[in-house]
């Protein structure tokens, strides 16, 4: 077995205990929240194959080059979490959230089976092209099929996160029937709520990062090639210049194997660039599996979920003039409440989001990748998401802590990853990393060059995540605290659109690390966290003052 697949089985073996104490714990929470949670399961698996290859995968099939593939990554992953917002307003004015999901979890299984085929431009005799109107074609068929995951993203997510706002509201309701204890203590369990549910969705994302580097290899073992992460790009160089660099004489000669058909180079680079992607594409696969899945554990529990915001038969209320001042005072304090929280929103998630970006591309060239795929690191987040929500959940009990200073702590962690990676390419005098994918063998050496130990995107994860954990789910239950009942859909489309703001300018990750050294690249990131934090302190008390 190798080196990932030990990992892939220790890692599933470690976390078994955790979900058994998760649906434990869960006992005491409403009951329709595991469901819920397994009912989005199909979409974090496929969010995280996604995440993981989307980048290296636009820039290792089309020859794209980083900043221009993260773009196209960036315009996805805005339309991932803006279009939550046009699916909320739908839920909101349809009052059928139930159908509403449905379509989403069917749309995006339409996406991935789209990216599942494995279209290629060639000539009559087989000869890969690297550029011209077939590419063009693929490239905008591979857009498309982004376009309708994003789609049915959005008229997911937000609204089956709103479905467990209202469980809690519903849970909330009966303990406040039971006295102000029972009240309060209803009220704590929403944060670890979140973090249950949160957890559960992550338990697909672990998995996922697997997938396409063991389909991957499978695929190029089988046709006598093995993995490199550098040999794709280099191939496309070779295509467009038909220049042989001595990095890529050494490339190319580490990745044959006995039983490979060598005829010329360009031959050669046409395969790998082939069979390399081909096995991507069919990783695509197991994501429609996972959203079928979905849909069938939404669908059995569906008539279980409550519905927000649905319309019931009451005697209708007079209120004076007064009142109706009062409570329009208190939706204005409330939406001014959520606008300022998801106005650190957007900053976390433009840094955290790195983990598809300018980290992927870190992973692919400064850290060591011969036994681990560069995608598989993507599993460290949630793997973390899972082992250390535990303590989370100890802390949200112990400590005496509001869910805006809980988001404050969050955003001065997520700096603290960005100042140890700054430090560690301090320490290594690392270039650009475009200066550094030039280098050969010999060039590394005499510059005093050597790529970095996985340990490096061990730390930065860790401290990623638990920045995550302070800031992501319970960020999810301050927007179903501060939500206006009858906006709940909305409001939860709005944090959502503030990630998608923060996705949209993800792209820059990767622009800053291949024209700067790229511990100025890190700089930029820490200084944003750090920056961020301290605005959200600055509001603290007001914020806790309107989550009364």
């Amino acid at each position: 077995m190798s080196i990932a697949g030990i990992i892939c089985l220790v890692g599933a073996l470690t976390i078994v205990p955790f979900i058994i104490y998760y649906v434990k714990e869960a006992k005491n929470h409403p009951k329709g929240l595991i469901a819920a949670a397994l009912s989005n399961m199909g979409e974090r698996f496929g969010y995280y194959i996604m995440n993981a290859v989307l980048l290296l995968f636009l820039v290792s099939k089309f020859g794209l080059p980083d900043g221009t593939a993260g773009i196209i990554y960036s315009v996805f992953y805005f339309g991932i979490y803006v279009l939550s917002l046009v699916g909320g307003i739908i839920a909101d004015k349809t009052q059928n959230y139930n159908k509403t999901i449905q379509w989403g979890l069917i749309i995006m299984a339409i996406g991935y089976v789209a990216m599942a085929i494995p279209l290629f431009s060639k000539t009559a005799d087989g000869a890969i092209l690297d550029s011209g109107a077939g590419w063009a074609t693929i490239l905008t068929i591979t857009c498309m099929a982004l376009l309708f995951i994003a789609f049915g993203n959005g008229l997911f997510k937000g609204n089956l996160q709103a479905i467990v706002g209202k469980l809690y509201d519903e849970f909330e309701a009966e303990a406040a029937k039971k006295g102000e204890e029972a009240l309060a203590d209803a009220k704590k369990r929403r944060d670890s709520g979140f973090q249950i549910f949160y957890v559960f969705i992550n338990i697909g994302g672990f998995f996922a990062p697997f997938i396409a580097p063991f389909l991957r290899e499978w695929w190029l073992k089988a046709h006598h090639l093995v993995y490199n992460a550098d040999m794709s790009g280099l191939c496309h160089q070779f295509l467009a210049n038909g220049q042989e660099t001595q990095k890529f004489t050494e490339t190319m000669a580490a990745v044959l194997q006995p039983g490979y058909n060598f005829t010329d180079t360009a031959a050669f680079c046409s395969d790998y660039i082939t069979v390399f992607n081909q096995g991507v594409h069919f990783s695509f696969i197991a994501s429609v599996v996972a959203m079928l899945i979905s849909l069938v554990i939404f669908m059995v529990n569906k008539y279980k979920f409550p519905q927000p915001a649905k319309k019931e038969q009451a005697q209708v209320i007079e209120y004076t003039f007064e009142e109706k001042q009062a409570m329009a005072k208190e939706i204005k304090q409330r939406l001014y409440a959520l606008f300022a929280v998801l106005g650190i929103a957007i900053f976390f998630w433009f840094s955290f989001h790195q983990n598809g970006q300018s980290l992927s591309v870190f992973a692919r060239d400064f850290v060591k990748t011969d036994a681990i795929a560069p995608e598989i690191w993507q599993a460290l987040n949630p793997y973390f998401v899972i082992v250390l929500t535990p303590l989370m959940i100890i802390f949200n009990k112990k400590v005496t802590m509001s869910t805006p200073r809980k988001i404050a702590l969050g955003m001065a962690i997520a700096g603290m990853a960005y100042l140890f990676l700054m430090i560690i390419s301090i320490v290594n005098n690392y270039p650009s990393g475009t200066e550094f994918r030039a280098l050969d063998l010999a060039q590394m050496a005499a510059a005093g060059l050597a790529k970095a130990a996985p340990w490096v995107l061990l730390v930065t994860y860790f401290f990623l995540t638990v920045a995550e954990l302070f800031i992501s789910p319970l960020g999810l239950s301050f927007v179903s605290k501060v939500a206006p009942r009858h906006m709940v859909g909305l409001c939860q489309g709005l944090w959502l659109g503030a990630t998608a703001i923060g996705n949209l300018m993800i792209w820059l990750g990767p622009v800053m690390y291949n024209a700067w050294p790229i511990k100025y690249c890190w700089a930029v990131f820490a200084a944003v966290c750090f920056v961020s934090m301290a605005i959200m302190l600055g509001m603290v008390k007001w914020l806790e003052r309107v989550t009364q």
